[in-house]
């Protein structure tokens, strides 16, 4: 079998196809998270604590003035973002709890339906033995085809 012929098998198996898919809708779920954080969540925030700005905070390393990230930027100053930071933070704690209880919900899905299938019905068995000559014949036979006696 070629390399080729094997990772073609691999693509189209229905694991890769689904975590392919998982990933795609997951990025898309993180970029409705952040904006739901950036443009929802942290203004109300903000503003009850005195029209606070959770993005513009940050602290600055080289010691000149600056008045905003903005400003550090277009100045090329180091500084640490710890207000992005936060809002990366709240970010993944929201997807991580989407997460988790999507997984919760899968698990209880996943047991109740084991607990309703009905166990498999044995099948019965296809021989049994001659009581006579102990060879094995059809079960519903009434007559030995080993010894020919009658069976009951």
């Amino acid at each position: 079998m070629s390399v080729l012929q094997e990772f073609k098998e691999f693509a189209v198996k229905g694991n890769v196809v689904d975590l392919a898919v998982g990933i795609i809708v997951g990025a898309a779920f993180g970029k409705i998270v952040t904006s739901f954080v950036n443009d929802i969540l942290m203004p109300p925030i903000g503003k009850l604590l005195g029209g606070f700005d959770f993005s513009n905070l940050f602290i600055n390393l080289s010691g000149q003035p600056v008045t905003s990230l903005a400003q550090a930027k277009a100045a090329g100053i180091a500084t640490i973002n710890y207000g992005l930071f936060l809002n990366t933070l709240i970010d993944f704690v929201i997807v991580a709890a989407a997460v988790f209880f999507l997984v919760l919900q899968i698990n209880r899905l996943k047991n109740s339906l084991a607990a309703e299938e009905p166990a498999p019905v044995a099948a019965a068995p296809a021989t049994k033995e001659c009581p006579y000559c102990f060879n094995a014949i059809p079960a519903k036979a009434t007559r030995c085809g080993f010894c020919t006696s009658e069976l009951e």
